[in-house]
């Protein structure tokens, strides 16, 4: 099995697919990894909306004005909300539900991207959660963070050069200023 910093060098942002679906086995795995993401007091405020229709996808892809191309031409998208009155860390558990996804995808082999939703607009200016909530009949108290798209990668990334990490924006004790040099 992989270690999970073997899967973090691996994991990138996938926005390329083919057009093979996705089984049904590795979907029940990536929902089952959302659902296992801890949450703030275990209250789990959050929902998922899988979506495979594609006109609906299409739909979805533009939502926003830029950055929602991959929605369109991915076989599977999971929308990521919350209902806010459950708890005040919901985009923080909304988050980590998400990343969880994410990290799982590229465990099975598939690729994933987040597409971000809350505080984001459409070109003709309109808010991408109403368009989101629109298309997929979602109560106006649900607060829409972002739609991830799934699929088998149709691009080549290569692994995280651990070498270029920024190891400067770690602090050790306290703050220290790289702005400041030193005498």
């Amino acid at each position: 099995m992989e270690s999970i910093h073997d899967l973090l060098i691996r994991r990138h942002s996938i926005r390329r697919y083919t057009s093979e679906s996705i089984s049904a086995e590795d979907v029940k795995t990536i929902l089952e990894a959302a659902l296992l993401a801890p949450s703030s007091k275990s209250v789990r405020p959050w929902q998922f909306i899988i979506v495979e229709n594609k006109d609906d996808l299409q739909r979805l892809s533009e939502c926003k004005a830029n950055g929602g191309r991959p929605v369109a031409n991915c076989p599977l998208a999971v929308v990521v909300c919350a209902d806010p009155s459950r708890s005040d860390m919901y985009i923080e558990d909304m988050s980590i539900a998400a990343a969880y996804m994410q990290l799982q995808a590229t465990a099975l082999g598939l690729g994933a991207c987040w597409i971000q939703v809350r505080n984001r607009f459409a070109a003709d200016g309109e808010d991408a959660e109403t368009i989101v909530r629109e298309i997929l009949g979602i109560p106006d108290n649900i607060v829409v963070e972002c739609i991830m798209t799934i699929g088998h990668p149709d691009e080549e990334r290569r692994p995280v050069d651990t070498s270029k990490l920024l190891w400067e924006k770690v602090h050790i004790d306290n703050w220290k200023s790289q702005d400041i040099p030193e005498e």
